[in-house]
């Protein structure tokens, strides 16, 4: 048997595509983080077949698993996640030999925008569900390989790293005394990324020639605007499973120069922060990054939002920091609780006619994820002072619903409210926020009240995740 036979995976056939054991998305956390491989270049042989790796029957389950839970919108030809596993079944013999050959075309990306917290908006291409399932297997087989190779001081989009490993790294060099940070932002990075320079970054790790190609393909397939296709020729659309590891794998050549260096930094994704000890160091360091970004990746660094300055005045990834008595502390900026409030208001729009029940359905569902990420912050005024803000929130929703005086009435009477009481309330000319700050409605609606329907408290959750912490 020659070699490429031996390394050559055999053909699923239609029937056992979708059977087997179930596959726990969440196993795909498996890189240890904590130390850094050696980086070197993989051999080419171990590198030939990674397509067959990529096809193999236990990697495409994964797969589909992972892009199903995932969810996500449709594509250019409309077809849902749902839809996957019945045309996997039908197709996937062709799509597999398509692969294999190194002939398969992907399409183009649906092109949406999103609202930035910060305004303007975000480019986000959306791949088919079948291109995602296949960049997602794709994913599988590269991330192990190449993940390892990375540096320790890149935290975006990693298995076993996370925003807050890269905040408590960052709080490190505070304490070791570089208060100073020199902020980089790379002005519009996903959509400036250089195809070639990423393609040879690729073809010195990989030595795949489908897999090159159909990444490639991937890179170039276009997107569609209201209906016409416009081709590109940079930029790595976000929006696919394969977008954050080829953004790691350019900015490696970031990392790698910053080390050398011997700078103090942290990167997640395209926020690069580097430590140093005075804005006469930063500034020289910003200046010999912009020119090493601009020569080496021809990426530009985004001015308006790049800066030299103490840490205390910037901003990483939602968190503020704060040196107090020889402590550095994480405090939550004035934007990202504005943005808390502004998804609290949305939530809370007394406008919908939304029963109570779904609303704290709702409320609960943001509050929990918020607080999951944000207890790291060393406060607990603000959750205290939201959990208040909340229930007046809800107080208010509920004014608006009864609208009419004799509906008020009726309600006030039934949670216990003196007729007399109820009176006074449902005959005032006060608007809903200053009603739903009187007496009446506190006592009618107290704390109980909402913890008995299942509201989520800020602070019971922060305090519990405090201790956990």
């Amino acid at each position: 048997m020659s070699s490429d036979q031996e390394h050559r995976q055999p053909n699923i056939s239609n029937e056992s595509f979708l059977k087997g054991e179930a596959v726990n998305p969440s196993s795909f956390r498996e890189v240890p983080s904590s130390r850094r491989a050696p980086r070197r270049q993989p051999p080419n042989e171990a590198t030939r077949f990674l397509m067959e790796q990529v096809i193999q029957k236990t990697n495409v389950q994964k797969a589909l698993k992972r892009v199903i839970a995932n969810r996500g919108a449709a594509g250019v030809d409309k077809m849902e996640v749902t839809d996957l596993p019945a045309f996997l079944t039908r197709s996937w013999p062709r799509i597999q030999t398509e692969l294999l050959t190194g002939t398969y075309h992907p399409q183009p990306v649906k092109r949406v925008e999103i609202p930035k917290a910060g305004g303007g908006t975000r480019l986000l291409g959306i791949p088919t569900a079948v291109d995602r399932f296949i960049q997602q297997a794709i994913l599988q087989v590269l991330s192990p390989l190449i993940d390892p190779t990375f540096s320790e001081a890149s935290f975006g989009f990693r298995p076993g790293r996370n925003a807050h490993q890269a905040i408590e790294r960052a709080r490190q060099y505070i304490k070791e005394g570089y208060e100073v940070v020199v902020d980089i932002d790379l002005e519009k990075f996903f959509d400036r990324v250089n195809h070639d320079i990423l393609m040879h970054r690729l073809s010195c790790r990989i030595a795949d020639k489908r897999l090159l190609k159909l990444i490639r393909a991937y890179l170039s397939a276009g997107v569609m605007v209201e209906g016409v296709r416009m081709d590109v020729e940079e930029g790595t659309p976000q929006g696919g499973p394969l977008s954050p590891l080829l953004a790691n794998i350019l900015l490696d050549d970031l990392d790698q120069e910053l080390t050398r260096r011997g700078h103090r930094f942290v990167r997640y994704a395209d926020d690069c922060n580097i430590y140093v000890k005075t804005e006469r160091a930063g500034q020289r360091v910003m200046d010999s990054v912009k020119e090493f970004l601009s020569k080496k990746l021809k990426l530009t660094v985004n001015k308006e939002k790049s800066a030299v300055d103490h840490v205390k005045k910037r901003k990483f990834l939602g968190f503020s920091f704060l040196i107090r008595k020889g402590e550095v502390l994480l405090t939550l900026p004035r934007q990202s609780k504005e943005r808390f409030k502004t998804s609290i208001r949305r939530l809370t729009a007394g406008h919908t006619g939304c029963p109570l029940a779904e609303r704290i359905r709702r409320l609960n569902s943001y509050l929990t994820g918020w607080v999951a990420y944000y207890h790291h912050a060393d406060t607990s005024t603000f959750f205290r002072d939201m959990d208040s803000w909340i229930r007046h929130r809800l107080r208010m929703c509920l004014l608006k619903q009864w609208k009419k005086p004799a509906t008020v009435k009726r309600h006030l009477l039934a949670r216990g409210i003196a007729p007399i009481e109820a009176a006074q309330l449902s005959s005032s000319r006060l608007g809903y926020w200053r009603l739903s700050l009187s007496p009446q409605m506190h006592r009618a609606f107290d704390n109980i009240f909402w913890k008995l329907n299942g509201l989520v408290s800020l602070l019971d959750k922060y305090q519990k995740l405090r201790v956990s912490f």
